[in-house]
């Protein structure tokens, strides 16, 4: 399973963030990694330099192969909320998605 990082020019600490990120999708989506072939994620904070409320914006996409992508996004105050909201969305997606595949196939 590859995973993609991208962030825009006003995260800060993407070494590290890399980092955190690589490890909360890894334990997000690791029980179906058998059937994932790429996971994007994107990290973003909204209001640049100014702070507010829920700027921080991480954006998920998850390549199952033979469907069709699944994408979530989860705002929050931090990065690393946004990204623990928004791995939380996809493993809950992802078990939706596969459990009707399972439902349709019996």
């Amino acid at each position: 399973m590859q995973i993609q990082i991208n962030t825009d020019n006003n995260v800060k600490g993407r070494e590290k963030l890399a980092a955190y990120v690589r490890g909360v999708v890894e334990g997000a989506v690791s029980r179906f990694n058998q059937r994932i072939t790429r996971v994007e994620v994107h990290l973003g904070d909204e209001n640049g330099d100014k702070t507010g409320l829920e700027d921080k914006r991480c954006m998920m996409e998850v390549r199952v192969e033979s469907r069709h992508p699944i994408a979530v996004t989860h705002h929050a105050s931090t990065l690393g909320a946004a990204v623990d909201g928004a791995a939380g969305k996809l493993r809950r997606s992802l078990e939706h998605e596969l459990h009707r595949l399972r439902e349709h196939r019996h």
